[in-house]
């Protein structure tokens, strides 16, 4: 079962790349950054695991875990709290164009990934297959 995209705008990071992040996503997030303190990053990215064979990671790092081939992404929110969002490369194939959408509902709430990449995904929304 494939979660249904938000309709909701989507924003990019400031150089019109990166992953989509809708405005729900975006409250959400520059919330928890702000909460997280200072010299804090979001890392997303993928790993082996999961119902279809790879899941989501998504985690504040401190800024000095910052690795030198990492893709680093900047994004505003419309508050003006920003952030920075960071993903390996090998991670970066897989959820290249990826929308992070967030949702307050009792059963699915939370983060929701809708990866164009993915063959396959599971009913839980956080493990997909290429």
């Amino acid at each position: 079962m494939t979660p249904t995209p938000s309709t909701a705008p989507a924003h990019t990071a400031k150089d019109g790349k990166g992953i989509l992040i809708t405005e729900p996503a975006m409250q959400q997030l520059a919330k928890l950054c702000g909460e997280q303190g200072d010299n804090q990053v979001l890392r997303v990215g993928v790993r082996s695991g999961g119902c279809s064979g790879m899941s989501y990671t998504m985690d504040f790092v401190p800024a000095s875990d910052t690795q030198s081939d990492d893709e680093s992404y900047e994004y505003a929110a419309s508050d003006g709290q920003s952030f920075r969002v960071i993903c390996d490369p090998k991670s970066l194939l897989y959820i290249y164009g990826m929308q992070l959408d967030f949702s307050t509902a009792l059963i699915g709430g939370g983060f929701n990934f809708t990866n164009p990449n993915a063959t396959q995904t599971c009913g839980c929304g956080s493990s997909f297959a290429v």
